[in-house]
């Protein structure tokens, strides 16, 4: 019995000598790096961060900038054809002031790494010469990305092909929405069938819906983004995304301005955006989603590699954005091309949805003289 006393006197003892959690522990200093390549764009940035570790409370850290940042980044991107070397580009810094307010790190001000060159053109393909620094990226290139951290304090490397071969059918002078057949009855339908004979795994599509305020002979230019969806694809494969007529009208009623002085307003447009993703994009989306198990261990993923027994989290990858534009006429000689039919113009202007919004029909085909529509603009 008294030996008995005596272990647990002992085990007392161990349990009280411990009370200090080191929360710091083994700590391994991260390197937190995202970026996407897309010849369609003309600036290309890459997030470089640190994964921040210290004294105090963590809500309090994530809040101030100089935490995540490292203090001497050298970063570059270079260009290979065939294995030989093209065109390197020296990434500058910049601050953008884009970022969400909502979450737990510092916004909306974020140091982000960028270089410069043209959206695709007739050199994005070019198998010649090396194109001067600031032409197209070149979709049959392969490009790395080096990042020196701290001169020379560790490395982080990462490469990635651009995404090619996305196409649209709906890029053509004869597609037309048809949201609305008799009133209020709505309509759903294909409306953004996607091909792909690339290397594209991952396929978003939108729609940018762009329609006027007036007060008055002045005019305000407005829009809204809806999305349609994501959704996997492997190359040679086809997809279709869906737009709701009910929901073309919603969004359009609770993105309108709210001011009283509006008289009229005036529908103007829609354009198709088409983002499709690298494979390593989508295997980086796939792991990180939400897990629908009970078991929360799930795998890391980055096609990032790290020196000197550094770590290493984040994306170096690629998409390719398309963006087919749809104006609601063009001309009064072409006044049988619409964005939109009819009908759905007609829902628009005296619909249950949108009918007290003030909007009226510009378009040619609404507006014959002495055959006016009584929804045309007066």
């Amino acid at each position: 019995m008294r030996a008995y006393l005596s272990l647990l006197c002992c085990l007392a003892w161990l349990i009280s000598c411990n009370e200090k959690i080191d929360l710091i522990g083994d700590y391994k200093e991260t390197a937190v790096i995202y970026g996407l390549l897309d010849q369609s764009d003309s600036l290309h940035y890459i997030k470089i961060t640190r994964a921040f570790i210290g004294p105090g409370n963590a809500v309090n850290i994530a809040k101030i900038p100089d935490s995540s940042y490292f203090q001497n980044v050298d970063a570059r991107i270079k260009e290979f054809v065939g294995g030989n070397l093209q065109r390197t580009w020296i990434l500058k810094d910049t601050v953008v002031s884009n970022k969400n307010n909502n979450g737990a790190f510092y916004a909306p001000d974020q140091k982000v790494y960028y270089f410069k060159t043209l959206t695709t053109g007739n050199n994005g393909a070019q198998q010649g010469p090396p194109l001067a620094l600031g032409s197209s990226l070149n979709v049959n290139a392969t490009y790395q990305l080096e990042i020196n951290i701290d001169n020379g304090k560790f490395l982080v490397e990462g490469t990635t092909s651009l995404v090619n071969g996305l196409s649209s059918p709906s890029n053509t002078q004869n597609f037309t929405f048809k949201f609305a057949g008799n009133p209020g009855e709505y309509l759903s339908g294909g409306v953004a069938a996607v091909n792909t004979f690339g290397n594209a795994y991952v396929v978003n599509a939108q729609l940018k819906v762009h329609y006027n305020e007036y007060i008055g002979v002045n005019a305000t230019s407005n829009s809204f983004t809806w999305s349609l969806g994501e959704r996997s694809i492997l190359p040679g494969q086809s997809t279709n995304f869906t737009a709701n007529g009910r929901t073309f009208y919603e969004n359009m009623k609770n993105d309108v301005t709210n001011d009283p002085l509006i008289d009229r307003r005036t529908f103007d447009g829609i354009e198709f955006i088409i983002t499709g993703g690298h494979e390593e994009l989508y295997n980086y989306i796939l792991i990180n989603a939400p897990s629908s198990s009970l078991a929360q261990s799930k795998p890391t993923y980055t096609n990032l590699t790290v020196s000197n027994n550094k770590r290493v989290v984040g994306l170096f990858s690629s998409r390719q954005t398309l963006k087919f534009y749809r104006p609601f006429f063009t001309n009064p000689a072409q006044a049988f091309l619409r964005a939109i039919d009819k009908k759905s113009t007609k829902e628009l202007c005296q619909g249950p949805i949108t009918g007290f919004l003030f909007f009226c029909s510009n378009h040619p085909g609404d507006n014959v003289v002495n055959s006016e529509e009584p929804y045309a603009c007066q």
